[in-house]
């Protein structure tokens, strides 16, 4: 069985509003998206790594890729206009078995612990999947300026990446969705629209996307404090 890590790069980040993509800002000389490879380099379940990203950025990811030795990072494909786009893109690139796993994360999320992506990729190689999520902790409530409802937290996560499935039916997964013009929120929500289980993995908050300005502050004082 062989595992693929696919990152897609390609988005923009308009929410941080910095003039480059947030997965090549730099902290201590080193860009975000270096951190986040450098986590499925050292993983020993993880075979090869797959980066879906702008064109303009290609060569920059080969350099960052040569300069911090992720030695298995085997592609670098161009990314589409949506991350849905990017991941289909990447998925077409690799020629997997049916029980090989294909593991989706974000670029942006550079401190997933090696420990939640172990326990995610053993979650796939048994179910067929494992998504990463960490259960609601605070109250949750609907409305706008005024609150409307309040929503039971018990059955309530927050997804997070990676998302690990089965090569085979994330493919088919994606295909359908394309056939039939749906776009998802994510790979899982693709996946459990196909018809397979998506099974849930305890995730943790240390796992964050970086997002907005506060996000990269908390970014750059937990780098800070290694």
């Amino acid at each position: 069985m062989r595992t693929v890590a696919i990152i897609p790069a390609a988005g923009k980040g308009k929410r941080l509003k910095t003039q480059i993509p947030k997965q090549f800002i730099k902290y201590k000389g080193k860009p975000v998206l270096a951190y986040t490879l450098e986590v499925f380099q050292k993983c020993p379940l993880i075979d090869e790594i797959v980066v879906a990203a702008e064109k303009s950025y290609l060569k920059k990811i080969r350099q960052i890729a040569e300069k911090y030795k992720i030695r298995k990072l085997i592609n670098i494909v161009e990314g589409g206009k949506e991350r849905q786009d990017s991941v289909y893109k990447a998925l077409l690139s690799l020629d997997l078995g049916k029980s090989d796993l294909v593991a989706v994360h974000d670029a942006a999320r550079p401190l997933l612990p090696m420990e939640i992506l172990t326990e995610g990729l053993k979650t796939a190689k048994k179910k067929r999947s494992g998504v990463v999520a960490i259960k609601a902790k605070d109250t949750l409530v609907k409305g706008e300026k005024m609150i409307d409802a309040y929503v039971h937290r018990d059955d309530v996560w927050y997804v997070q990446t990676p998302q690990i499935f089965r090569y085979t039916d994330l493919l088919y997964a994606m295909e359908l969705a394309y056939r039939d013009h749906f776009r998802g929120t994510d790979e899982s929500s693709l996946v459990k629209r196909a018809g397979y289980p998506v099974h849930l993995v305890e995730g943790s908050l240390l796992n964050f996307k970086i997002t907005t300005a506060d996000d990269l502050d908390l970014f750059t004082r937990l780098i800070s404090a290694q």
